[in-house]
């Protein structure tokens, strides 16, 4: 589920090759300061000349050849904000930004009155600073920032532009519906190796790495969106810089540049791939997990809303949002080896989300499933569990809570997980459980 949250928005920032300071705090976003004709002309000029050799200098450490030039300019807060709203309407639909706000809420991610779309485009707009755009090609830096400790972003940029004329970062703006969790892993390998590149271009410069630590203290009063971010969308939109650069570095480390190159026609396939490079090198598969369409055990005014992969990172934050210990959590969401999600609405704004989950070894699928029955227990206060029994499908371990938002279930099959979230009252459980066979 958070990977097809997060995957939306980073599809947009991927699509501009954006770097928003949800990352590293990597762009400087402060008050915009009106500039005359000449003032602005004389900055884009310095943006222009700054492209130039930043370009080929990050040519030579990312061991990309220049294939083409890269336009370049500033633009200001407005035209960034045009650009941000324009682009993100033409990526995502109201429909689909409504799924994942509807999706967060459900699994109490985020408060009720949390508007998804509304704060996705405010927390641009703050920490948006710099882009490079897949679509003309061309690079842009807010022209109300000191150019001097931009130039680590701009290596970070730069690199993108050569991703582009090597690897075609096009192909990844369209990512096909249904698999969200690999879209974030190819996310976390894109960021990744422009992360590492830009690491080594300040290693490089050490001056500018310090006009750059410099410019990052100044923009601590110009954060208040991405503090105010719940904490499962601030954690995935750093995942593809942060733990997409220790992977990178760890390819890098085994076989050079080439290795992270290599990456681009042999992808990770899920986020399991990124948090263990070890399944990544031995390209272990991800199990192709279905499920069966419910509306017609739910009755009349049911609508499926999302189908989707949720991944090993999804469900560590899952876990850990109620758990509150991130190594039980890791540890939990770990063996991860397959998901599939479908979430419902009702025609009283009923919510259901059904996940089947697939695990390694039985043993794995016991550790998840004894976590999130106790991330159940947290997450809908004051439920009651019912009578705990087995199952009259096989035989198998569940439980099941009456909760405010309907029943909640977990049955663990063998080395699967099944999760029922949101089961109305009057629908026949049984039912539903046979329906979801293995």
């Amino acid at each position: 589920m958070m990977s097809k949250q997060i995957s939306s928005t980073l599809a947009f920032l991927l699509g501009l090759g954006l770097l928003a300071a949800a990352t590293f705090t990597f762009t400087v976003a402060g008050a915009a300061t009106p500039q005359t004709a000449g003032a602005a002309t004389t900055r884009n000029t310095a943006v222009v000349a700054a492209t130039v050799a930043i370009l080929k200098e990050t040519s030579e450490i990312r061991e990309l050849e220049v294939l083409r030039p890269v336009k370049s300019g500033a633009q200001t807060r407005a035209d960034i904000e045009r650009m941000i709203i324009r682009n993100l309407n033409e990526q995502t639909t109201p429909a689909e930004m409504r799924a994942s706000e509807v999706g967060l809420k459900k699994l109490g991610l985020v408060p009720p009155d949390f508007e998804y779309r509304a704060f996705i485009i405010k927390l641009l707009t703050e920490q948006v600073a710099g882009y490079y755009d897949t679509k003309t090609r061309e690079f842009y830096l807010a022209d109300w920032i000191e150019l001097e400790g931009q130039k680590p972003v701009m290596a970070h940029e730069l690199t993108h532009a050569l991703q582009d004329q090597h690897f075609n970062l096009q192909r990844f703006e369209k990512w096909p519906k249904g698999d969200s969790d690999a879209e974030l892993a190819a996310h976390a390998l894109i960021e990744g190796d422009a992360t590492l590149a830009m690491t080594l271009y300040m290693a490089r410069n050490p001056l500018i790495a310090l006009a750059f630590v410099r410019s990052l203290g100044a923009t601590q009063n110009s954060t208040e969106q991405l503090k105010r971010a719940p904490r499962v969308l601030r954690e995935s939109l750093v995942f593809p810089y942060e733990q997409g650069s220790e992977w990178a570095t760890k390819l890098y480390r085994r076989g050079g540049w080439a290795e992270v190159s290599g990456a681009y026609k042999k992808l990770p396939l899920s986020t399991e791939h990124i948090m263990h490079p070890d399944k990544y090198h031995t390209y272990e598969v991800p199990v192709k997990v279905t499920l069966p369409d419910l509306r017609p055990l739910l009755g009349a005014g049911w609508n499926r809303i999302d189908y989707d992969v949720t991944g090993e990172w999804g469900y560590y934050l899952f876990l850990d949002e109620f758990l509150n210990n991130t190594a039980a959590s890791k540890r939990a969401a770990a063996g991860w080896a397959g998901d599939r999600y479908a979430l419902y609405e009702g025609p009283k704004t009923e919510v259901l989300i059904a996940q089947l989950t697939a695990w390694d070894t039985p043993a794995d699928a016991q550790e998840f499933y004894d976590a999130y029955a106790r991330r159940t227990e947290l997450r809908y206060q004051g439920a009651k569990e019912k009578e705990p029994g087995m199952s009259s499908v096989g035989g198998q371990q569940r439980r099941v809570w009456s909760t405010a938002e309907g029943l909640a279930l977990i049955e663990i099959r063998g080395d699967r997980v099944l999760i029922i979230e949101g089961i109305p009252e009057g629908a026949n459980t049984d039912a539903l459980l046979r329906l979801i066979e293995k």
